[in-house]
């Protein structure tokens, strides 16, 4: 593993996006690019990075801006999909590669969905871990509970005891796993104190979005009774690539009728079921990452 940065740029100028990259390139497969989720940061894919890198992969993990090692935006409301997307555009151009897999944990599965939807789409294959086009508002009620709300720490311990309750539906984790997690979400301060790596502007994004506004006023959400969930089904229906969702089954964001739809619009869709887990799993388990590793290398 190395770690690196490119530039984004946004309307407050240039901003650094760090990465870390597993592997080095190959002629005859695509590199992947993981992206994580709405608080977390690219070290989330450090068991599935360097699973994947042994079997001969070439990986790119971004700290999406305001996360992990990644700057943080002036102005919260500059924390946008449309931002989001085209400082992962500009990461798949340093890859040097005309096709590219995608592994996306929710916020990151939402934009390889979106990215996959655009015509010309550079994503050959696309994994979504536990992430649909559809939202139930009361996972996103769940969500704004404590996203851009963690505490200051006074010791990684506390910080892992924080961490492991919050994010209790990753799934079964070791504690030498937990540990790891913990010492990759948060930095220290000062001496003695910790916080998560993350700008708590994050909450205020999506006002500014243009993409948002454009889903929560989808006229045809009501006449589904899904009034208030984010709606994107026109966008996957625009989706074409092979598509593996993984599911946590006891999650509240992914539900089993919107799973069902998903592979009623899509004709090359798997799904794998995590039994352990909720939102989201963590991909740590052997077994699911090898499942992933086939996926990804079927013709």
């Amino acid at each position: 593993m190395k770690k690196d940065y490119f530039m984004g740029l946004s309307e407050e100028g240039f901003h650094r996006v760090a990465y870390t990259e597993w592997g080095s390139s190959s002629d005859n497969r695509n590199p992947i690019i993981c992206v994580h989720g709405l608080t977390r940061n690219g070290r989330d894919f450090d068991a599935l990075a360097d699973y994947l890198s042994n079997q001969g992969r070439h990986l790119f993990c971004p700290d999406i801006v305001g996360r992990g090692d990644s700057d943080w935006l002036k102005d919260p409301l500059h924390y946008t999909y449309e931002q989001y997307i085209a400082d992962m555009n500009a990461l798949i151009a340093r890859t040097q590669a005309r096709q590219i897999d995608w592994i996306g944990t929710s916020m990151g599965g939402l934009i390889g969905m979106i990215m996959a939807s655009l015509p010309n789409s550079p994503i050959r294959r696309l994994v979504m871990n536990d992430v649909g086009p559809q939202i139930p508002v009361k996972a996103i009620s769940r969500l704004s509970k404590y996203a851009g709300k963690d505490p200051e720490f006074s010791s990684i311990e506390e910080a892992k005891k924080y961490l492991r309750t919050i994010y209790a539906d990753f799934g079964s984790l070791t504690d030498e796993q937990w540990h790891k997690f913990t010492e990759t979400s948060i930095r220290e301060t000062s001496p003695g104190k910790f916080s998560t790596k993350i700008d708590h502007g994050i909450k205020r994004s999506p006002a500014k979005s243009k993409l948002a506004w454009k889903i929560l006023l989808n006229p045809h959400k009501a006449l589904e009774g899904t009034l208030f969930d984010v709606d994107l089904w026109q966008l996957w229906r625009k989706v074409t690539c092979p598509v593996l969702v993984i599911h946590g089954a006891r999650s509240d964001l992914l539900l089993p009728d919107i799973i069902r739809k998903m592979q009623s619009l899509h004709a090359n869709m798997e799904v794998l079921e995590v039994p352990d887990a909720g939102h989201a799993p963590a991909l740590q388990n052997p077994e699911q990452l090898e499942a992933i590793h086939q996926w990804l290398n079927r013709v």
